[in-house]
């Protein structure tokens, strides 16, 4: 519980630290409290009560209401005046020193306005010109600090049109501006030009197969250690005894294939769509599970909204496809043992196999009449890496900001309605973690996370129906995986 509790502190703070202390005047460590607050005062009454004696409903209840509305009182108090409505519209993020623009720079004195503008006024006639009024019939040329906003009036299919302006733009202003064609909150279609940073990076300095190996070396001694604590070796008999270490492979090998496949389907799209990318890199830690699990970092923007979502649905399906076998195999290696009254989702010694439709269905038919109301799993080390497998895939796709998910959503929908679908997910993934209280940390880290997601190049452009299906596929993945079997299933399974 404590190691839990410290997790769920840092990554609280890194989280605050990295997205949050540039809005608001507060001390992070003052927010930091406001959210640890439930935390902190359920670890004081575990400590004074015992852990027979659960905290009382109502005042579970107060702690999670009362909490972040103490956080976002204590936010909106501090927070910094910095961007105008329009700038938060088309994500242009100036300094606190830049002077507030609405509309037409006219409020502005000269001097200011020639400097905020990214071209004179002979290079914005050349822009207008780049705008055939059959195409895309332009209205208005706006400047924010280093953007310029063109607004009018799309008369040509999405794709089409963002393919002519950019050849236009390009083939007048060379490599000088990224060209970013996205959504206001009115569904209306308009062009962002902004300076394009310069790729100093080359692929050889962002691919360190050194360093990727190393990291990976390192994080499969830390899952194996975990792994032999799993098959029920101690570290006083590793220490005795280090052959017992290869005890803890199964579970370090299969979480590692798990996590890679999933990284690897990310990097290997991206690659398919040259998108400039880091290589996979694990990232140990020796508690816990061994590993906080593997990331790549992309380095150039996203083209359009349908490589957005093929790079983005890449990494779960791959793990799930990955997960499935070894999980079911773990199962089936895995002992039945009587469900105790406090059985959880997050008890491997004793899991309750009705807590995800998924689980319940894999579990019935890899152990048969054996799984029954009265039954727990006590998992199989590979099982173990299995079902983390499983819950990774569905953290992944929860469709809320720059997540997997959050950005899967966003290519169906866009970016206005994604930010809408994930304000609703937080909510009512705080609703599942009051049914299900495994959920309680990763619902708060929700409420820490962007909302928005950022936008592709083209940001307008709609998905196929092949790829629209492909994501409703993956909303039901993690609905199946999240939410408990309905009652009529596990009649039927016999398991009830």
């Amino acid at each position: 519980m404590i190691l839990w509790l410290l997790l769920l502190g840092f990554i609280t703070y890194i989280i605050l630290r990295q997205r949050v202390a540039h809005l608001t005047r507060t001390p992070v460590w003052v927010l930091w409290l406001a959210l640890m607050a439930p935390a902190f005062l359920w670890m004081a009454w575990f400590f004074i009560h015992g852990e027979d004696t659960p905290l009382p409903t109502e005042v579970a209840l107060g702690l999670f209401l009362v909490s972040p509305l103490v956080y976002w009182i204590l936010f909106f108090w501090g927070r910094r005046n910095m961007r105008p409505p329009l700038e938060q519209e088309v994500g242009v993020t100036p300094t606190p020193e830049s002077p507030r623009i609405t509309g037409v720079s006219r409020q502005v004195p000269p001097a200011s306005l020639q400097e905020l503008r990214a071209m004179n006024d002979g290079e914005e006639q050349q822009l207008r010109e780049c705008f055939d009024w059959t195409v895309y019939a332009l209205h208005q040329v706006d400047y924010r600090p280093q953007a310029v906003i063109c607004r009018g009036q799309l008369r040509s299919p999405p794709e089409s049109a963002y393919q002519k302006i950019r050849a236009k733009i390009e083939d007048k202003f060379g490599d000088r501006f990224l060209i970013i064609f996205q959504e206001d909150f009115q569904g209306k279609p308009f062009f962002i030009l902004v300076p394009n940073p310069e790729q100093t990076a080359s692929t050889d300095d962002l691919n360190k197969p050194l360093i990727a190996l190393s990291l990976a070396g390192i994080t499969l001694f830390t899952t194996t250690l975990f792994g032999t604590e799993l098959a029920g070796f101690s570290l006083e008999k590793l220490q005795s005894n280090p052959s017992l270490l290869l005890q803890g492979l199964p579970y370090a090998v299969a979480l590692m294939l798990i996590l890679g496949i999933h990284e690897s389907g990310h990097y290997l799209a991206a690659v398919f769509y040259k998108i400039k990318t880091t290589l996979p890199y694990f990232i140990p830690i020796p508690l816990l599970l061994g590993t906080f699990g593997a990331f790549i970092k992309i380095q150039s923007p996203i083209p359009n909204r349908k490589v957005l979502f093929d790079v983005s649905i890449a990494g779960p399906l791959a793990g799930f496809v990955v997960t499935l076998p070894l999980l079911w195999w773990g199962l089936v290696n895995s002992t039945i043992v009587p469900i105790p009254e406090n059985a959880g989702m997050f008890q491997i010694t004793a899991l309750d196999p009705k807590s995800s439709l998924i689980l319940t269905l894999l579990s019935k038919l890899a152990l048969g009449s054996q799984l029954t109301l009265t039954s727990a799993i006590n998992l199989h080390p590979v099982a173990v890496a299995g079902y983390i497998g499983l819950i990774a895939t569905a953290l992944n796709l929860i469709p809320v900001g720059q997540l997997d998910g959050g950005h899967i959503i966003h290519a169906m929908f866009g970016q206005v309605k994604a930010t809408r679908i994930g304000q609703i997910t937080r909510i009512a993934f705080l609703g599942l973690a009051w049914v299900q209280k495994g959920w309680i940390i990763w619902a708060l880290l929700l409420f820490l996370m962007p909302i928005v997601d950022s936008p592709a190049l083209n940001d307008v452009s709609e998905l196929d129906t092949r790829r629209d299906i492909l994501g409703f596929v993956a909303i039901a993945l993690f609905l199946a995986i999240v939410l408990p079997a309905p009652r009529l299933i596990t009649q039927w399974l016999n398991i009830i």
